[in-house]
């Protein structure tokens, strides 16, 4: 190659990858991921409904704190399932370069901000049923919570896959969050059935808002992650390899970041020997293929000969 001729390739399109990236790069299993998570939605207005209705008629702030906690669900589902349906309806224009995807972290972000006040009410009403504690109807409030436990169950069972989206990861978080204070308020009712101390129903609240904060902390840092442009992969692991690669003599710069929890990009800059532009379209075609095994879905790749100015040619298309 002479001098200053560079080679750049883009591969949207991998053998064997289950997404397919055109320009609008949508995915074969978003609307999937919809059905899901509208699905989920409903599921968990209804358990709120009923969970509520029964925290308020039975005495239990635990089981008020486990509704809340399902409304809450409840509204991040619908946000997560918005987010989905228009990342995969709309912007596929030519000024949204990979369509609306971000939006899925950006609703995750939400959600994830969403549990927080949630925390303050149900410690809120956890101190104030802790000096105040009241009769709690046993049988009526177990027989709420076993049902919301079922309806948790069974969301987990519509969500769960091999590969979950951020979105579907933030939602099984939830859920499995909600499932545990079913748990907690189960076992809290028996308890003070037991023992008749009734502590133990806003010691039981106080439990499930530390799961609740769990999975916001939980969502929080996934979807910043991706807002900051964390490397989701290994870098030097993947450097190793395309060094590796015949006719690769250097990499001088690599990125790699998500677009959503679905989509990553990578940029490479490599140094190579060769001399024809048919060696070179052969080296980046196994570059491609070598990042596509990591994981990435859509790769630009850039060779160039070795520059004598390295630091030059280097401060000028490097970071």
């Amino acid at each position: 190659m002479r001098q200053h001729e560079s080679a750049h390739a883009h591969d949207d399109s991998h053998a064997g990858d289950d997404h397919s990236h055109g320009r609008g790069h949508s995915h074969g299993g978003d609307s999937t991921s919809s059905r899901k998570l509208a699905a989920v939605s409903l599921i968990n207005v209804v358990g709120f409904l009923v969970e509520l209705a029964g925290g308020l008629a039975f005495g239990s702030v635990a089981l008020i704190s486990d509704a809340v906690h399902m409304l809450f669900d409840a509204l991040a589902y619908v946000m997560a399932f918005a987010a989905a349906h228009v990342a995969e309806q709309y912007g596929d224009g030519e000024r949204w370069s990979y369509g609306l995807h971000r939006l899925e972290p950006f609703a995750a972000f939400l959600n994830g901000l969403l549990l927080l006040p949630m925390v303050g009410f149900i410690l809120w009403e956890s101190y104030q049923r802790f000096l105040e504690p009241v009769a709690i109807g046993t049988g009526p409030t177990i027989a709420i919570a076993t049902g919301g436990l079922l309806v948790n169950v069974g969301s987990v069972y519509v969500l769960h896959g091999d590969a979950m989206s951020l979105n579907e990861k933030g939602a099984f978080y939830h859920l499995l969050g909600d499932a545990g204070g079913s748990v907690a308020v189960i076992v809290s009712v028996l308890a003070i059935e037991v023992t008749g101390i009734r502590v133990v129903d806003p010691i039981a609240a106080a439990l499930i808002a530390a799961v609740v904060t769990w999975s916001a902390v939980t969502v929080l840092r996934g979807s910043g992650e991706i807002f900051f442009l964390k490397t989701p992969l290994e870098s030097d692991d993947i450097r190793s390899h395309i060094t590796g690669i015949d006719g690769v003599d250097r990499v001088d710069d690599f990125h790699a970041w998500q677009i959503c929890s679905q989509i990553t990009v990578a940029t490479v800059h490599l140094e190579t020997g060769v001399e024809t532009m048919a060696e070179a379209e052969s080296v980046v075609a196994r570059v491609h293929d070598e990042l596509a095994r990591h994981g990435v879905d859509h790769a630009t790749v850039e060779l160039s000969p070795h520059y004598a100015d390295r630091d030059v040619h280097l401060d000028t298309h490097c970071h």
